[in-house]
């Protein structure tokens, strides 16, 4: 591991990063930087949480600053929340330098955006559909760009958005230094990076395991009805401080999300047919931890980077491997551990050794939890929860009245009763979940997957919104 005080870096850049507790470079960070630093043009193929964005925006920041007041650098990605965490990371990177990113997006007021582009941030991170629309409005303007990175290429390709991204490119000056980053090379990728970048230096990070290594993996065979309650113990018992729930479909995480409520969890649903205002509302309780649980579409949660997620449940198995890393790459992050549990039906214990085979490791099974796991789990908590209030909080007012307590009861007695009144009990309201048909196992050939075309990006919102309705008639 590198220091970051090893590259050169600015005073004011040093600083930033400290203030936002970088310690040590990354992998990624610590080959990424000196290359872009001077000025050559790079394939960067890393998986997200690997600190790629901090790996391009250390030296984009470095690189711009002092400079004009024009768009100089442009950031390309995939989906809206994306967008919106680049640019914040960018934005804190250079706080000290006056180096200002603006995301633009889908779904957000485009005159609001205009707007925001009359005080002439130096950087824009945006979607490809959005740029677009501001480049034929001419409200943005390429002729001024020295760097473009694309990030999270595969994706992109996998949303149908390569040709978007081929208009933009052709926008911006031949002369450009254009940094590729991608968590796999398919095919269009590779051509898009011939096309497009000269003479890349190709760096990749890649660990001895697919998966990250901080995170727990474990899997519960449970059957399609038994899921729901099978879930509600589980968070009893874990006690989980920030979650993410993984459902297959926009119904999914509708029903999912209504019923959690329903039982008293503090939870919210996030997947791409929310109005863009709704998400941002969520994504914001979620960050500071207004709610403790967010349930969510493998679409819906691409590129989300929160810290401090202890837990990932996949409550509908993952569609392949791929999302599988995806999703559990939510924990486990920066050094800290996690713990991800995936909900597997009998007729999917198929599937799930396909993704055993393809991260190359055993995902070990757990016994599913009885109800009186549950209850010990939520009596440990309203423990915890008492001696948490006994040593950080002012109880002087209360001494004398305990005091009497004690006079007049037993101890042992009046704890035992301050614990039952603390510990929240096992939540059985009845709740309906429209079942999901069991994933079968791919059979095809390597070779046959990897020469299917990608799907469009309205394909893909058609594959989460499949079989969506309102929510169903509840059980009595």
């Amino acid at each position: 591991m590198k220091a970051f005080t090893e590259f050169g870096l600015s005073a004011e850049t040093l600083k930033a990063l400290n203030r936002m507790g970088f310690e040590e470079a990354t992998p990624i960070q610590s080959l990424a930087i000196p290359v872009i630093l001077t000025g050559r043009d790079l394939i960067g193929q890393a998986h997200t949480g690997t600190g790629k964005t901090a790996a391009f925006g250390i030296p984009l920041v470095e690189c711009l600053a002092g400079g004009d007041t024009a768009i100089r650098a442009l950031v390309i990605t995939p989906t809206r929340e994306l967008a919106m965490q680049v640019a914040e990371e960018l934005n804190r990177i250079g706080q000290f330098q006056h180096i200002r990113a603006l995301p633009v997006y889908g779904g957000q007021d485009i005159a609001r955006q205009i707007r925001a582009l009359k005080n002439l941030p130096q950087i824009i991170v945006g979607t490809p559909g959005r740029l677009l629309d501001h480049i034929r409005r001419r409200t943005i303007r390429l002729d001024t760009v020295e760097k473009v990175v694309l990030d999270e290429a595969d994706e992109m390709l996998n949303m149908g958005f390569i040709d978007d991204v081929t208009a933009i490119l052709q926008e911006t000056p031949a002369g450009r230094q254009t940094l590729l980053f991608s968590a796999t090379m398919p095919q269009p990728v590779r051509q898009l990076a011939q096309r497009f970048l000269r003479e890349p230096q190709l760096i990749a990070v890649r660990s001895r395991e697919v998966t990250v290594p901080q995170t727990e993996q474990y899997h519960l065979i449970v059957e399609e009805s038994q899921k729901f309650d099978v879930l509600c113990r589980l968070l009893d018992i874990q006690s989980p401080e920030l979650a993410i729930v993984f459902g297959r479909t926009r119904r999914r995480v509708d029903e999912l999300s209504e019923a959690l409520n329903k039982r008293g969890y503090s939870c919210e649903g996030l997947h791409g047919d929310m109005p863009q205002t709704r998400r941002d509302t969520v994504m914001r309780q979620f960050k500071n931890g207004s709610i403790e649980i967010l349930v969510a579409t493998d679409v819906a949660a691409r590129g989300l980077d929160i810290t401090g997620i202890t837990h990932v449940y996949n409550f509908d198995i993952p569609q392949d491997a791929e999302s599988y890393v995806h999703r559990i790459g939510r924990t486990g992050r920066a050094g800290k551990s996690g713990l991800a549990i995936t909900l597997v039906t009998p007729r999917e214990s198929g599937h799930l050794r396909m993704i055993e085979q393809e991260i190359k490791r055993k995902i070990p099974r757990q016994a599913i939890p009885t109800i009186k796991d549950a209850v010990a789990g939520l009596q440990r908590e309203a423990v915890d929860k008492l001696l948490q209030t006994a040593a950080a909080e002012d109880t002087a007012y209360y001494a004398n009245l305990a005091a009497g307590l004690l006079h007049e009861h037993d101890a042992v007695q009046l704890v035992a009763a301050a614990l039952k009144l603390l510990t929240r009990e096992p939540d059985t309201t009845p709740v309906r979940l429209t079942a999901e048909a069991p994933l079968p196992v791919k059979k095809e050939s390597r070779t046959r997957r990897k020469s299917k075309p990608p799907a469009s990006g309205k394909e893909k919102r058609q594959r989460e919104n499949r079989h969506s309705h309102p929510f169903p008639r509840r059980g009595k």
